[in-house]
């Protein structure tokens, strides 16, 4: 596989600017909390870092659909917390993300369809070829397992702290759980998508 395709990868499972774009106005957010200590100055300052981040984009003819999709996240978030008039709460809609995508990427694999597969091999140029090719199908799966994983872990680590009200040990969780951990799983999904041919149709 070429450096295009790592390109290719790396853009259809989300982008590093786009989850750096919604990891950053949550890290404001906290930060703005403990200082104000008022929740809707917070949400507009999260919101308002969150729009700036996505005219930077623009400025910079950057891949928009993800910053996009960030900036919408954020919104959505801050409106959550709004609407419960509880800090916290700009939390809760991540859980329920994690939760949703675990659920989906456990079950492609259960059926043989890993979703990794299903994104990837349109992309690739191999669609669904790859489900007769049982090393390409078994890579496709383990890199399924690896994203499984990636938010089985922010929920195992999360939704506790959630219960307890521990604020800013959420939100430090979120960051560390969000951008780094997310380059961490592209970087083993790439690993072993790589290490197996591309399937030819």
């Amino acid at each position: 596989m070429q450096e295009e395709d790592k390109s290719k990868v790396i853009n259809a499972l989300g982008g590093k600017a786009g989850i750096f774009d919604s990891t950053v106005p949550s890290l404001i957010f906290l930060l703005a909390f403990n200082i104000t200590h008022n929740l809707r100055q917070c949400l507009y300052i999260s919101i308002g870092c969150a729009l700036a981040l996505m005219i930077l984009r623009i400025f910079r003819k950057d891949t928009l659909m993800h910053s996009i999709s960030g900036f919408i996240g954020v919104v959505f978030c801050g409106w959550f917390a709004w609407k419960t008039g509880s800090a916290k709460s700009y939390y809760a809609p991540s859980l329920w993300k994690n939760s949703a995508f675990a659920i989906v990427y456990l079950l492609s694999i259960l059926i043989k369809w890993p979703l990794i597969g299903v994104m990837l091999g349109p992309i690739l140029g191999e669609n669904f070829a790859w489900r007769k090719d049982a090393k390409r199908s078994k890579a496709y799966s383990r890199a399924s397992w690896i994203w499984f994983w990636l938010f089985a872990i922010r929920l195992i680590i999360q939704y506790p702290l959630y219960k307890a009200n521990a604020l800013n040990a959420l939100g430090i969780a979120n960051v560390f759980l969000g951008f780094p951990l997310y380059l961490v799983t592209l970087w083993g999904t790439w690993l072993v998508i790589k290490s197996v041919p591309v399937t030819k149709k």
